[in-house]
């Protein structure tokens, strides 16, 4: 049930709440992924539906950067009047074996209302995966994390054509910094080079020179 306001009215969430077998299934996947400890100390109870297009991401599932070139829905089960920030970021770069980049941030949103993304603020425009070749599958992890209030993100914004400043990223410090807690809910998938990551890299090289 939803919590009342004073007028009375209930203070209702979009979408479905996440709990019992499913949180446990996240979480475990999570565990078992490596993404606790890697990138989180612990991990959401709930599962974020994301949605490529015509695809979904499901906790592990292997997709392909060519499936995963746009903007992506995402959507949990959020409060009306409560603010969400939403991170995507891969903790393998530039390969699982040899993390030595760990994290590359490709998506930033802050004081997102409810679930509306397109409300909130852009501090770092989506970036499709681009895994390098010959590096294997890399882990791609979606975590919201609720607000407390709303937030005055310091740095500058970056669009999609900029790289600078996504490398070795820290989700954890993030976090911290801005009185995040842990996320209340979050997904990931995997994916290796394809023919489209090529392109990402020459738009991205394209911007820079001019």
């Amino acid at each position: 049930k939803g919590k009342k306001r004073k007028n009375g009215k209930k203070k209702g969430r979009k979408g479905k709440k996440k709990n019992g077998k499913d949180g446990n299934r996240v979480e475990a996947k999570f565990k078992e992924s490596g993404i606790v400890p890697d990138v989180l100390d612990t991990p959401p109870k709930e599962k974020a539906e994301v949605k490529f297009d015509d695809v979904r991401a499901g906790l592990g599932k292997t997709l392909t950067p060519t499936e995963t070139k746009n903007q992506p829905k995402v959507k949990w089960s959020a409060e009306d009047g409560q603010l969400y920030t939403l991170v995507m970021l891969d903790p393998d770069t530039p390969s699982r074996a040899d993390p030595r980049y760990r994290q590359w941030k490709h998506w930033l949103v802050g004081n997102i209302p409810a679930n509306d993304i397109s409300s909130g603020d852009v501090i770092s425009e989506y970036i499709s995966p681009i895994p390098t070749v010959g590096s294997g599958l890399h882990r791609y992890v979606i975590l919201v994390y609720e607000q407390t209030k709303r937030l005055d993100f310091d740095g500058p914004r970056q669009t999609s054509a900029s790289a600078r400043g996504r490398g070795l990223w820290k989700v954890r410090a993030f976090a911290e910094k801005y009185e995040l807690g842990d996320p209340v809910a979050g997904n990931f998938f995997e994916a290796e080079w394809d023919k489209w990551v090529p392109k990402v890299y020459d738009q991205l090289a394209t911007k820079r020179k001019k």
